[in-house]
């Protein structure tokens, strides 16, 4: 983890991006419940996109430019909703029983990605 007062090097050194790769480890775990008949729809489907959270910033991080970094941020972003529309999806199919923790994860990523967003305006 970084400090305050630590330049950021890498986009490893993203706390949202941190976060981001705790938000996966918590789906996979969750989704471990899921049942087999779901294994290459749902359970594949919320995994991928989970993944698809932290994979996006780190290829924004690898763009030459702020403009295209801002569009996978945005990408990202896109991914976070539809992480969360597929947790709900999940809950209501009885899959998960409590989608508090992943929800609020969200919730804050979305939030952390929105002020990162604000601070590459041009």
């Amino acid at each position: 983890m970084n400090s305050v007062n630590q330049k950021i090097s890498s986009y490893q050194d993203l706390i949202v991006w941190q976060k981001d790769v705790a938000l996966v480890e918590h789906v996979y775990s969750a989704s471990k419940a899921f049942p087999e008949e779901e294994k290459f729809g749902l359970t594949s489907q919320i995994r991928r996109c989970a993944v698809s959270v932290p994979s996006n910033i780190a290829e924004g991080w690898g763009r030459a430019s702020k403009a295209s970094y801002r569009n996978f941020l945005k990408i990202t972003r896109g991914s976070l909703l539809e992480l969360e529309t597929q947790t709900i999806i999940s809950e209501r199919l009885g899959y998960l029983n409590s989608p508090k923790e992943i929800l609020n994860l969200i919730e804050e990523e979305s939030k952390m990605l929105n002020s990162l967003l604000n601070k590459l305006k041009d």
